[in-house]
């Protein structure tokens, strides 16, 4: 029996990655789970299951078991974990170690849940990492140096902003405003403005192909014909949505985000703030590729902002990369950052 490989998993309300030890992101699956209500057997997971969501019949749910980046169903998201787990890890004699990947405003309850949803899908020993924290050593920064650099990932549930400094979390703030809020904001601008009903997948693919929050000087518009249902005839619709609509349908998640990250700036000391001005803003996670996002957080911070290389893996590789630390981390019950304050 060769020895279990240890895991790292990037939780997430949209989708879950998964990171093997000496092989890197090995599975990239929406964190859906579709199943038989009338026997409670689970039929399909990830991609499979998510291919049933909104067209299913009567006696299947697809659901997501992760609402706004904590459980909302403990039951699923353990039977989830297990299925992804067994996909990338064959049964072995050793049980292997997991770290996974939380919001920076967990509670220590939802911290519970998650540690013992990882016991229960198989692992040996459970360890937590702040999603900012992962994020900032995904996207290559070093966050071991007393240095100043502020991450701002924009997951499917939750938006993480935090300053990062001698590996721990300075400052931060987690809201409850990222991708999905996006597609309800679509699905209610479209419904308001044209009078259509789409769902929440035509929201998310209109979301990818133009969605913008801020257009510069002479960018051209972009435009896409979608389908929907009258809400007056009740039959279907096509009409044209343009990149123009979608900068006002964002509006408000958009400002949302913008006060986290000028909230955190407000109570972060001078001396890293100074450091942030020089080391520019990182932007992670699926939510920072909505385009021109990098752009409106620099207008209105006047701070240069990027958003990081393979923005969507970014937590995952560091989660990934976490393991090589896990000596020096807590049994399950700590978080990084919290470690760092309780030992000092």
């Amino acid at each position: 029996m060769s020895v279990a490989k240890d895991i790292g998993i990037d939780l997430g309300t949209a989708s879950i990655l998964v990171y093997v030890k000496g092989k890197g992101v090995v599975l990239q699956e929406p964190s859906v789970v579709a199943i038989d209500k009338n026997t409670g057997k689970l039929l399909k997971v990830g991609t499979e299951a998510q291919n049933m969501l909104g067209r299913t019949p009567g006696n299947i749910v697809a659901m997501r078991p992760l609402r706004e980046g904590v459980i909302s169903d403990y039951d699923m998201t353990e039977r989830m974990l297990k299925e992804f787990i067994k996909k990338v890890a064959p049964v072995h004699f050793f049980k292997p170690r997991l770290v996974i990947c939380v919001p920076s405003g967990i509670t220590e309850v939802e911290e519970r849940a998650v540690i013992d949803a990882g016991i229960q899908a198989g692992a040996r020993k459970v360890y937590l990492i702040e999603e900012p924290v992962a994020a900032a050593i995904g996207a290559g920064i070093d966050i071991a140096k007393p240095d100043g650099h502020m991450v701002v990932d924009i997951g499917g549930g939750t938006t993480d902003v935090a300053v990062i400094s001698l590996s721990g979390v300075v400052e931060s703030c987690s809201i409850k405003v990222a991708g999905d809020q996006f597609n309800d904001a679509v699905v209610k601008y479209i419904r308001r403005k044209h009078n259509v009903l789409i769902g929440e997948r035509t929201a998310e693919e209109l979301k990818i192909s133009i969605g913008c929050v801020y257009r510069e000087e002479g960018e051209e518009e972009q435009s896409v014909d979608i389908k929907g249902r009258d809400l007056m005839t009740g039959l279907p619709r096509t009409f044209s949505v343009s990149s123009e609509e979608m900068i006002e349908a964002f509006q408000e998640p958009t400002q949302r985000i913008l006060e986290a990250v000028h909230s955190v700036l407000e109570r972060t000391p001078p001396e890293l703030v100074a450091d942030i001005s020089t080391n520019g803003i990182v932007m992670t996670g699926g939510g920072s590729l909505v385009r021109g996002f990098d752009k409106l957080i620099e207008k209105h911070t006047g701070i240069e902002t990027r958003v990081a290389d393979d923005a969507i893996s970014c937590v995952a590789y560091g989660t990934g990369k976490s393991l090589d630390d896990l000596a020096s981390m807590q049994d399950g019950t700590m978080n990084l950052s919290r470690r760092k304050q309780m030992n000092s």
